[in-house]
């Protein structure tokens, strides 16, 4: 079975490689997003590298494009004619002195629209291959479900104390709807601390209880910790509340879609959660943590990487269109700015700009791997 799949091996290599992989497939659709839009408007893509620093490898295409895959894997570029260096900063003073058959293939000189097409396309292409991942998994291995009926209660939990008992089964939360299990973990996971209104049925009648879940810290079997809202309920595992559905294609892509925005909600949740101070930002990782999490996952075999693939194709899309400056929602804010004032900004407001963010970008980068290495180091403790 291709989920016992695993091929990757165990330590530092174990984690390097499935990373390595990962990344690698979700910058290739970032760019290719870029890359794909920017060709139908017209420009003349001079680079495409997956990776930054030194070439190993590349061709030319027949469009004068070079295709390379360069020694740093931490990323990629699409670098367009008439940009100054691979994160898309115009080069104003070449631009100046572009003739009009240059200016016709050149990205600084198409219309606002046209630009913040191509800039946005890079993340949609995240989101558009989570969501194909998720629904090529959704079509192979159907959809497991187990309904929301209460095997047990903990004793002193919350679910004790609103009034839960075994054989409750719920159906629906805040008047959602409630098909399996998983649909109200989902649900109390990200509302630790929020009053949840669960209707149930208990011996063929329907009853409201009202429950706020607690935070609690998870240990998986690998010793990463995170905190969710628990409310102390097990799940029935009896043969008549397990099942696995067949999923058609299009439904597949409708719990693609589903699964995707699913991951959207829950990471602007937690972030809305660390910005109001309700939440901790050590949860927050970077390379070294997606590195682990990658051989973690690949040693789980083939189904669970390309489930971490999807969710962290839909968190770098996410990241890039967070208006900073440097990353692809920074370009989009710059061109919102020139679209409404009918020019754009001066050369010294962008280049502040991007010194902005670069400078906030790094700083995202050393927390994140401040994280992860304090992450690590807890973890070879104890």
């Amino acid at each position: 079975m291709l989920e016992n799949f695993s091929i990757w091996g165990t330590g530092p290599i174990g984690w390097l490689i499935p990373f390595l992989f990962v990344l690698s497939v979700i910058v290739f659709f970032h760019e290719l997003g870029h890359f794909w839009v920017a060709r139908r408007c017209g420009v003349r893509v001079l680079t495409f590298s997956v990776g930054f620093g030194p070439e190993i490898f590349g061709f030319n295409d027949k469009h004068g494009t070079r295709w390379k895959i360069s020694a740093i894997p931490l990323g990629g570029y699409v670098k367009f004619f008439g940009d100054e260096n691979a994160a898309s900063v115009p080069d104003h003073e070449t631009a100046a002195q572009m003739n009009a058959e240059e200016r016709k293939v050149s990205f600084f000189h198409k219309p606002v629209a046209q630009r913040a097409a191509v800039v946005a396309a890079g993340p949609i292409a995240n989101f558009i291959l989570a969501i194909a991942i998720f629904a090529g998994i959704f079509l192979v291995y159907g959809k497991q479900i187990t309904s929301a009926r209460i095997s047990d209660v903990q004793s002193g939990s919350v679910a004790a104390q609103a009034g839960f008992q075994a054989g409750d089964l719920v159906v629906a939360i805040n008047d959602k709807p409630i098909e399996s299990f998983s649909d109200m973990q989902r649900i109390v996971s990200v509302n630790a601390g929020n009053q949840l209104k669960f209707e149930v049925e208990r011996t063929g009648t329907r009853q409201v209880i009202m429950a706020t879940p607690a935070i609690r810290e998870v240990k998986d079997k690998f010793g990463n910790v995170s905190r969710v809202g628990m409310l102390g309920l097990t799940r029935t595992m009896a043969p008549g509340d397990v099942r696995t559905e067949s999923v058609g294609p299009v439904k597949a892509i409708t719990m693609g879609f589903e699964q995707t925005w699913f991951v959207i909600d829950q990471t602007m949740t937690y972030l809305g959660r660390v910005v109001m101070g309700r939440e901790s930002a050590d949860q927050l990782g970077g390379p070294i943590k997606i590195a682990q999490v990658s051989g973690q996952m690949a040693s789980l075999g083939l189904l669970p990487i390309l489930h971490l693939a999807a969710v962290l194709s839909v968190s770098i899309g996410l990241l890039n269109l967070f208006p900073i400056p440097l990353l692809d929602g920074g370009h989009l804010l710059f061109y919102a700015i020139e679209a409404i004032r009918g020019k754009p900004l001066s050369e010294r407001a962008q280049e502040y700009g991007f010194r902005v963010g670069l400078a906030l970008v790094v700083m995202l980068m050393v927390f994140a791997t401040y994280n992860d290495v304090s992450g690590l180091i807890a973890r070879l403790g104890s």
